[in-house]
């Protein structure tokens, strides 16, 4: 049983991040501006917009190779919340109805994997040598 646990948790690694590493990514690149922008317009100072970047990216990362989990899904879990709230929380719109609950769901998803770490199949177990 113990070596279904870690392939579902190595394939929930696998899946969560995918959102956060591609939107990190495209942040990057062309859209680093008009995101500055929006962010600006619902009253977040530009200057976050890195740490947003290395967080999506490089915490997506990490929570896909399984190196510093439970660090980094706890963070997740706050940046995931304050986006909904800051972000999705005029409930006149339909799509931020959705948003706002999509935003639930995944701080629901990366609180657990907060508890459970990272299974057998990461870097932390290595770092920690749990054999």
């Amino acid at each position: 049983m113990k070596k279904l646990d870690d392939t579902a948790i190595l394939v929930a690694r696998i899946l969560m991040p995918i959102l956060f590493v591609v939107s990190g990514f495209g942040k990057m690149g062309g859209g680093y501006a008009g995101t500055e922008q929006y962010m600006a317009s619902m009253g977040v100072p530009g200057f976050l917009l890195p740490l947003t970047i290395l967080l999506e990216f490089g915490g997506g990362l990490a929570i896909l190779f399984g190196f510093l989990t439970r660090t980094v899904a706890l963070v997740t879990v706050v940046f995931v919340l304050l986006t909904a709230f800051i972000f999705h929380s005029d409930f006149s719109q339909a799509a931020n109805q959705i948003n706002f609950m999509k935003n639930l769901s995944i701080s629901g998803g990366y609180l657990l994997l907060a508890v459970l770490g990272a299974g057998y199949f990461s870097i932390d177990r290595i770092l920690n040598k749990k054999w």
